[in-house]
């Protein structure tokens, strides 16, 4: 993402947004963002996009390539159509917070404690990994007589108070639930689903966004994924899909009725249910079925500091940011002609400059989409791998494997209900903290 990195919520209303191809989408109208409690950075979901039909859209802020100040690009013209509605835990900047009546003990501002000031605006900026936070709030103090302009103070969001997950001076034990969410692990989340009854946890999967809920559901035992797929519309049920990485979702999917499985694929975008269809086309029992058609895929032409930059995306998992996977064009899977590999280790030795071709391993052999489990496991421990590529018949890459995704399926079925420690004092599940 490029573009202006620091941008009040106020300048973003009205701005247009418009796919990669520069077509417009449409205007934002709000910003959404989650409250964490006092001392913890409370980030932006998202915006809410008025589209051309009047129909208002959530567009997570992941999908948006840069901010610049005309307008807003995205990184993919493929955004879901349903209808914004805010869940537990989420605020929207123009119609929750500005207005909003909250104080301040900023040493900067003593002449502003112990009173109530009001919200005029809201600061976010963007971090080294990607995320927005709320930095600063523009805020009013006492409103001058005779019509004068009120004096505008900015505090830094540590320094305000009076804000809470269910909003302006409120309190919800659901709100605030949600918000522990955000600073767990998405295992952990799962692991406390896990112990809740049905309908508890029903409740508080419908509360978390698309994106959250994805990455929980990836760690939940399987009987649990496919009921809280099953307690989802039918239409949210295929977005959250499209979040899932493709190989999850394959598994999800094979779990369902085929007839609920193809409707689920029929409402997904064609670009995610793609991928998730060739894998279901794998025997489970194979490393087809396990990989992932999305690891680091570069062309011989890309320099090292080329593919070092794509490795920081923290949105890579790291097993599979230990490799980069060279191949001639397409770079899309299943590619051209597969040429080798380079670790991380030896990309972090060589000059910026040098080209991933002239530095590729000649000796690692690769996996194939046949291969069953037992020799992927071989595989890694043979080289002292986290992840692998895995090829066709004619050399062509499909995907990567990773050593996390071979040990979920090697584990005994039950083994997320087990805990990290069965039989063990240390497996019990603690409540989220507030």
């Amino acid at each position: 993402m490029s573009g202006i990195t620091r941008v009040y919520a106020g300048r973003l209303a009205g701005l247009q947004v418009r796919g990669p191809d520069t077509e417009p989408i449409g205007r934002v109208r709000d910003v959404v963002v989650n409250i964490r409690p006092e001392g913890q950075a409370s980030r932006a979901l998202g915006l809410v996009v008025e589209l051309v039909n009047k129909r208002r859209i959530f567009l997570p802020m992941l999908r948006i390539a840069a901010i610049e100040p005309g307008d807003i690009t995205l990184v993919s013209g493929s955004v879901s159509i349903r209808a914004f509605q805010a869940r537990t835990g989420e605020l929207t900047v123009m119609g929750d917070l500005i207005g909003s009546k909250v104080h301040t003990d900023d040493p900067e501002l003593e002449h502003l404690h112990g009173r109530a000031v009001e919200i005029a605006d809201v600061e976010l900026e963007r971090t080294r990994t990607r995320d927005w936070v709320i930095a600063r709030v523009a805020v009013f103090g006492a409103r001058p007589k005779f019509g004068r302009s009120p004096r505008l103070s900015t505090v830094p969001w540590n320094h305000i108070h009076g804000v809470t997950a269910a909003g302006v001076g409120q309190t919800d034990t659901l709100a605030e639930t949600i918000a522990a969410f955000d600073r767990m692990r998405p295992a952990d989340v799962a692991n406390y689903l896990h112990d809740l009854p049905a309908s508890q946890r029903h409740r508080l999967a419908n509360e978390l966004n698309d994106e959250r809920l994805a990455d929980i559901l990836q760690e939940l035992p399987e009987d649990h994924q496919t009921e809280l797929l099953a307690a989802l519309d039918i239409e949210r049920a295929a977005v959250v899909l499209e979040e899932m990485d493709p190989d999850d979702a394959a598994d999800i999917l094979q779990e369902l009725p085929d007839t609920t499985a193809e409707v689920l694929l029929e409402l997904m975008d064609p670009e995610d249910s793609a991928p998730v269809r060739r894998l279901m086309g794998f025997s489970p029992d194979t490393v087809g079925a396990l990989m992932t058609p999305e690891p680091l895929i570069l062309s011989p032409q890309t320099t090292v500091a080329e593919a070092l930059a794509l490795a920081r995306d923290p949105d890579l998992p790291t097993s599979l940011a230990s490799l980069v996977f060279v191949v001639r064009p397409p770079t899309a899977t299943p590619t051209g002609k597969y040429l080798g590999c380079v670790h991380l280790q030896k990309l972090l030795r060589e000059p910026p400059s040098t080209l991933v071709s002239g530095i590729l391993d000649p000796d690692l052999p690769p996996l194939y989409a046949d291969d069953d489990q037992e020799t992927a496991a071989r595989y890694f421990a043979t080289y002292n791998l986290v992840c692998g590529p895995v090829l066709d018949e004619d050399n062509h890459l499909l995907g990567a494997v990773a050593v996390d995704d071979l040990l979920d399926h090697m584990l005994p079925e039950d083994w997320r209900a087990a805990g990290l420690r069965p039989g063990s004092p240390h497996a019990r599940k603690e409540m989220p903290r507030g």
